[in-house]
């Protein structure tokens, strides 16, 4: 299993973040008890009113060079393990899942 699926014309990204770390980045996998993997996040936010949210999405926009508005939180408000979707992001499959990909390998 993959960390990102295609919907449509967006790309979907499980992510498991790692809020009020020392330093902000993303790298390395993390597959859990169902086999699924998830690409693994460290911010320096703290999880309080969604400022954590707002550091992850603002992570993946600059480092994927993609737009913040078009990276939305699916699911995962309050949770460790978050769903994005990346609006667009099946019209660039190939060069964002070889990021997402190589980021996954890093540990």
């Amino acid at each position: 299993m993959t960390a990102w699926s295609q919907s449509g014309d967006d790309l979907l990204l499980s992510v498991r973040l790692t809020p009020g770390s020392a330093k902000e980045a993303a790298g390395g996998g993390w597959t859990d008890g169902k086999g699924a993997r998830w690409l693994s996040a460290r911010v320096r936010a703290v999880p309080e009113k969604g400022k954590a949210n707002a550091a992850l999405i603002a992570l993946l926009a600059k480092r994927l060079d993609w737009s913040k508005g078009a990276i939305l939180l699916e699911s995962g408000d309050t949770n460790r393990l978050k769903r994005l979707r990346i609006i667009g992001g099946g019209n660039a499959l190939t060069r964002l899942t070889a990021l997402i990909e190589t980021w996954i390998e890093t540990t």
